[in-house]
């Protein structure tokens, strides 16, 4: 129904965040957009926005699935109340979780 909008956060979302906050957010944008896709930072980061988003909670027929993901992402981050510092902290401890889910490699 909308081409923008996707089921969860996607990847593609990522770079366009880095003008939205100051200078720790636009680092940790940059430092995330950098990576490929699905590797542990941009999984770490897709998941915190999936949870800022509330991207579970998004039905194709509501208002921030018209706007796209690209334009919800942008208008949630801009909102947010808390520091880029926070968000930075978030953003680790969101890794932490994604490391204790994802399995083991073998070197």
């Amino acid at each position: 129904m909308y081409p923008e909008s996707e089921i969860l956060f996607p990847y593609r979302a990522i770079s366009p965040l880095r003008r939205e906050r100051g200078e720790v957010w636009r680092d940790l944008v940059c430092h995330v957009a950098s990576q490929q896709d699905g590797r542990e930072d941009t999984l770490a980061f897709s998941l915190m926005m999936i949870r800022l988003c509330d991207c579970l909670n998004c039905d194709q027929s509501s208002y921030k699935a018209s706007l796209g993901c690209i334009s919800c992402a942008q208008r949630t981050v801009a909102a947010e109340k808390t520091s880029d510092l926070m968000l930075r902290q978030t953003f680790e401890q969101t890794r932490v979780e994604i490391r204790q889910q994802m399995p083991v490699r073998a070197n």
